[in-house]
């Protein structure tokens, strides 16, 4: 039992360290060749989509594949899914990356916590404890820092950025949450599947796929392309998902805070970004706050209940 455990404590950190490292090769994509964010978005949701559902129908349950698209109730709600939840996250999360960089990106986006604790908050007409209250104040003071680097008369990270970055932890705040009724009913690879291609058809219109000059490329481009798709993307909603088998929905979202780590690292060694030591102390704090959300006592409400079981 404690090898499944560890097993599962392995593939969680492993998915999230590929997440933010798949930000940072990203964002040198868009700095250092003609990929641009949208198709880049597009190519991702479609390529990683088809194979999620391949895999699943090459599993025991294909027929449930289908059965997504039998009743207006399933079709409605994966389309808002796909639509508001998968794309909206892919789109302002890779937005924020390219106006600003991987790092606040990644680190703006772990808001989502606290926009959740809000929703339940306001729904459930509750006062916050000393956890909660301490999780808002460490969220906003890391997000200061992390914007001012300590100087509030200038800002250390683009606008656009921090606006995308924000919008991006509203819309992971609603992937997370919408997420739970559709998992109870489906496997979570057809949900991600389906949510993938969903997004990556919707956003085909406005970048195509197949428009953009791939034979213009150099071979270390398409190389950085693949790893965004199958080691950014493929593989570690695989890993995510399938620790949930070995470890707890609680367990897996404290683990999950390699990913930011893994953003700056890389984001500072791999591009030389700048982060300054304001900065530093901003990203422990957002860190520290998923910490805390994680670990505060939980009342034995469904709402609670029903947080535990969304978290993909």
């Amino acid at each position: 039992m404690a090898m499944k455990r560890y097993k599962g404590y392995l593939m969680v950190v492993v998915a999230a360290s590929l997440w933010g490292i798949s930000g940072t090769a990203a964002q040198h994509l868009f700095q250092n060749s003609s990929v641009t964010m949208g198709w880049l978005v597009t190519v991702r949701l479609l390529g990683s989509g088809f194979l999620f559902l391949l895999f699943a129908l090459l599993g025991r349950n294909k027929q449930a594949v289908w059965e997504v698209w039998t009743n207006k109730y399933s079709i409605s709600h994966f389309l808002l899914f796909g639509l508001f939840g998968m794309l909206g996250v892919q789109y302002t999360y890779f937005a924020s990356i390219d106006a600003g960089n991987a790092a606040v990106a990644t680190l703006l986006q772990y808001a989502a916590p606290v926009i959740i604790l809000g929703y339940f908050l306001v729904k459930l007409r509750t006062v916050p404890n000393m956890f909660e209250i301490v999780a808002v104040t460490l969220t906003l003071a890391g997000t200061f820092l992390l914007l001012t680097d300590g100087t509030p008369q200038k800002l250390a990270v683009q606008k656009a950025g921090f606006i995308w970055g924000i919008l991006s932890a509203f819309a992971l705040a609603f992937y997370t949450l919408y997420s739970g009724k559709l998992v109870k009913e489906y496997d979570s690879i057809i949900v991600v599947g389906w949510g993938m291609m969903i997004g990556g058809l919707a956003l085909s219109p406005v970048y195509p796929p197949l428009s953009f000059n791939m034979a213009s490329l150099e071979v270390s481009t398409y190389s950085l392309i693949l790893f965004v798709i199958i080691f950014g993307t493929l593989i570690p909603f695989y890993l995510f998902i399938d620790s949930m088998r070995f470890i707890t929905a609680k367990e897996s979202s404290l683990l999950s805070c390699s990913e930011p780590l893994s953003a700056v690292i890389s984001s500072v060694l791999l591009l030389g970004i700048p982060f300054g030591l304001y900065q530093g102390i901003g990203a422990l704090c957002i860190i520290f706050m998923v910490i805390v959300l994680t670990l505060k006592p939980k009342k034995a409400t469904s709402e609670d209940v029903q947080v535990e079981e969304m978290n993909l």
